[in-house]
């Protein structure tokens, strides 16, 4: 599935798609005039792993050296906008949940690039893939998009730098209940607390997306990066010291039955049995 609009937008743009290790064209890059789109390519639901992951650190560096790209349009093919790392089946023996620092070493290089990022948010965002969103510096999104960080439902302490990311954009408050309860909450409801900054209708968070790009795109470029390296002075790291915290935790979470318990309840939809163990 091509996500909205796309068509439109890729048919005046050259394309180039990056390959990931196993071969698979996991992401593609087109460019519309001063805007580049990366587009996730990993559909139904554009999982994440630490080879993903540092596949799209390498793309953004790399259009950090390219003077022509002034903003990045952040978007998903498939269903999902990004549901995470899969901690389901097999996944929930994977490197991910063994020892996630590979694939957080990989996701804090996402904090460090320099071109103002826009998400297009059509589907779900679950977990890491909240996480992803927050790297963007806006999120577009609609109605009939999900998002969840659903870590303590799974039974175990949040990740991605989530811990600092979250409470910044949306308060401590809204933060805790999201963290606490994993609940999911809609399009609408992610912008009116902050979540997301602005909501159209599915069909048209690709196109919108783009719109705000080019929008940033026309202001000086030299001027929009050094003031978002002003606004987010410090933020890069502090974001790699609170991973830092939560993946030590994370280790200690991981071996429990209650994450086990998380993972199971969550492939089977029922509520889990969490013994504090």
């Amino acid at each position: 599935m091509t996500p909205p609009n796309a068509s439109s937008t890729a048919s005046s743009t050259a394309s180039s798609a990056v390959s990931s290790t196993s071969g698979q064209d996991s992401l593609q890059v087109t460019r519309d005039g001063h805007v580049v789109q990366v587009l996730i390519r990993r559909p139904p639901h554009n999982h994440l792993d630490p080879a993903f992951v540092g596949l799209l650190a390498d793309t953004l560096e790399q259009l950090d050296g390219d003077d022509e790209c002034r903003a990045i349009v952040l978007a998903a093919e498939g269903k999902s906008f990004c549901a995470g790392a899969d901690f389901s089946g097999q996944q929930a023996s994977s490197s991910v949940s063994r020892d996630p620092s590979p694939f957080y070493k990989q996701a804090m290089r996402l904090f460090r690039t320099r071109k103002p990022i826009v998400a297009a948010v059509h589907g779900a965002a679950v977990g890491a893939g909240v996480g992803l969103s927050l790297v963007a510096d806006f999120r577009v999104t609609c109605p009939e998009a999900r998002f969840s960080v659903n870590f303590n439902r799974l039974g175990f302490h949040p990740g991605f730098g989530l811990s600092l990311t979250l409470p910044r954009l949306i308060g401590v408050q809204q933060a805790s209940l999201l963290l606490y309860t994993g609940r999911r909450i809609d399009g609408e409801t992610a912008v009116r607390i902050g979540l997301a900054d602005e909501l159209v209708p599915a069909d048209q968070v690709l196109a919108r997306a783009h719109a705000l790009a080019t929008e940033i795109a026309i202001s000086a470029p030299l001027a929009v990066e050094s003031t978002r390296a002003a606004l987010r002075e410090g933020l890069a790291d502090a974001i790699y010291a609170a991973n830092q915290k939560e993946l030590a935790i994370q280790l200690t979470q991981f071996p429990t039955e209650d994450f086990r318990e998380g993972v199971a309840a969550m492939a089977e939809r029922r509520p889990p049995n969490f013994r504090r163990r």
